[in-house]
């Protein structure tokens, strides 16, 4: 059995600035032909999108996917709640955890694994002004040292 490649659609850069990703996990994703065709083109937006349970399924909301050109009479809304596809007890799981203060799903890259369409969740606790300048002091002082070590090579 050979491995399925995996295509990256889109990042939600955002996602790693305002949270901290306490862990990760793969799921389905329910979508129609022309939001398929959509992804091909690399039409879509994770950056305000979140996850919730409703009734024992899960749902990626506020994700767009512009609507197919070609499409017509059969694209559907842009933002429309998509259900995510996770088998029950690994949902439960994430319900109980989302239940505890601080913690909630989004969603952190789209991509193509095989001809299927997956989404990389991740179960994140946001981040406090001070916890992000912090990080980005850290990426500053990071960029500096591979600075110098780059012009100290060259010389």
């Amino acid at each position: 059995m050979e491995k399925a490649s995996t295509k990256t659609i889109t990042l939600n850069r955002k996602a790693r600035h305002d949270y901290f990703v306490e862990d990760s996990f793969e799921a389905g994703i329910e979508l129609f032909g022309t939001e398929v065709k959509s992804l091909r083109k690399g039409a879509c937006n994770l950056k305000d999108s979140w996850c919730d349970v409703v009734d024992g399924e899960l749902y990626i909301k506020q994700m767009h996917i512009s609507p197919y050109e070609q499409g017509n009479i059969f694209n559907k809304d842009p933002y429309r709640p998509r259900r995510l596809l996770m088998h029950r007890r690994e949902i439960h799981r994430l319900a109980g955890l989302v239940a505890q203060q601080g913690y909630t799903l989004i969603p952190l890259s789209l991509y193509f694994k095989g001809s299927r369409v997956k989404v990389q969740l991740g179960l994140c606790k946001g981040k406090q002004l001070h916890d992000k300048r912090a990080d980005m002091a850290k990426k500053a002082a990071q960029r500096d040292i591979d600075r110098a070590l780059r012009d100290r090579q060259k010389a």
